[in-house]
């Protein structure tokens, strides 16, 4: 079991606000409203204490995929959570149906471990005008029968799974993923304003890396963002990575929705937390450049290289957003989203010890996970006791 520990001085982000000089406890794996007597205490002053960070939309890292083996899915979490992701969503990508119905058994496998909370499968049922880097040959329609194939493979542990809901069996392929508590998320879509609030009365409540893969916003064609935007059961994903969103079109989405309905995610590839090179997304080859993905053929954006530490930071320091909302960004409403915030997503009494320590310049310097230390702060030269 995790030792008990105290970590005071820090600025500390709670539910309720910031806290200076707060104190945070931790007994075994569980945040607690005091710690053992003579429990150690480290000084942290002059830093953040945050939430670890929640992704419920990851392809992979470490120059791994969660389209591969179990060492493979092993390696990007292991990468993703040295950036403080401590909660982790595997994504697929489109690929050939028993691969993926595979592919899900061993993903759902790794739920139970604990390793990874739950897959998504971005594609096969999104619209070859909006592919982006998925094979348009293995593209299919969302018949619900073939959308339950993947559900039935994922034994209990699919978390969302992205459709093009105008497509054919879409908005009952919706209806069919809300009654099994999977969420509906409408992406690489080419729906209409019309469509895309069909979709959404039907039962989705995720956009799909907002902007990306669907049509743009038009005055007199609106498409599916500003369907998206205004509906207050729609949580939108944010790639926020400066390459995938001008920072107007992040502002706009805050402005729009508020902080409560954004969740930052990182589409991240096997590059992540690597460099660039040659990878595979699925079947498709991709370039990285100068920490950019594009596929090799047609060079459309193919991911991204981003780790949530660097969005977070880009964040509160670039897009200027209050610490307390990039917070809710990146930890309380993905948790909120997959029915997890019981158990993490904010620093209180009861919960996991998921928590992340970052200096005065928002760097990464510190991540808890279940009480245990993933990465470990730099410490004082003495450390005193309760």
């Amino acid at each position: 079991m995790a030792p008990s520990l105290v970590l005071t001085g820090a600025r500390v982000v709670l539910p309720s606000g910031v806290v200076d000089d707060g104190r945070v406890s931790v007994e075994g794996t569980r945040i607690v409203a005091a710690a053992a007597e003579n429990a150690p205490v480290i000084d942290v002053s002059g830093h953040w204490l945050i939430p670890g960070f929640v992704d419920i939309h990851n392809h992979g890292g470490g120059g791994a995929s969660f389209s591969g083996t179990p060492d493979d899915i092993l390696t990007a979490v292991r990468t993703h959570r040295a950036h403080g992701t401590t909660t982790t969503v595997a994504s697929t990508v489109t690929d050939e149906m028993d691969l993926l119905v595979r592919q899900a058994g061993l993903l759902s496998e790794l739920t139970e471990q604990g390793e990874i909370a739950g897959i998504h499968f971005e594609g096969p049922f999104i619209s070859p005008c909006r592919k982006g880097a998925h094979s348009e040959a293995l593209l299919r329609d969302p018949e619900p029968a073939e959308v339950r194939k993947l559900i039935d493979a994922a034994r209990g542990k699919a978390k969302m799974v992205t459709l093009a809901t105008e497509l054919p069996g879409g908005v009952d392929s919706v209806r069919l993923l809300a009654e099994h508590g999977v969420i509906a998320a409408i992406g690489h879509t080419d729906a209409t304003y019309e469509q895309t609030a069909e979709a959404i009365d039907a039962g989705a409540t995720v956009a799909t890396h907002l902007f990306n893969a669907m049509p743009a916003l038009g005055h007199r064609s609106p498409g599916p963002i500003a369907a998206l935007l205004e509906d207050e059961r729609v949580t939108v994903e944010l790639i926020n990575d400066g390459t995938h969103l001008h920072p107007a079109a992040l502002e706009l989405a805050f402005h729009h929705a508020g902080a409560s309905r954004v969740a930052f995610i990182t589409d991240a590839m096997d590059a992540a937390g690597t460099g660039d090179g040659r990878y595979m997304l699925g079947p498709l080859e991709v370039e990285v450049s100068e920490g950019v993905a594009r596929l090799v053929q047609g060079g459309s954006i193919a991911g991204s290289t981003l780790t949530l530490d660097r969005a977070f930071k880009r964040a509160v320091t670039i897009d200027r957003l209050p610490v307390e909302d990039a917070v809710q960004a990146l930890s309380v409403n993905p948790a909120r989203l997959l029915g997890l915030f019981d158990r993490i997503g904010s620093l209180e009494p009861g919960k996991d010890a998921d928590l992340l320590v970052l200096d005065a310049d928002f760097e990464l310097k510190g991540v808890m996970r279940q009480g245990e230390w993933v990465v470990a702060p730099p410490r004082p030269a003495q450390i005193a006791c309760s």
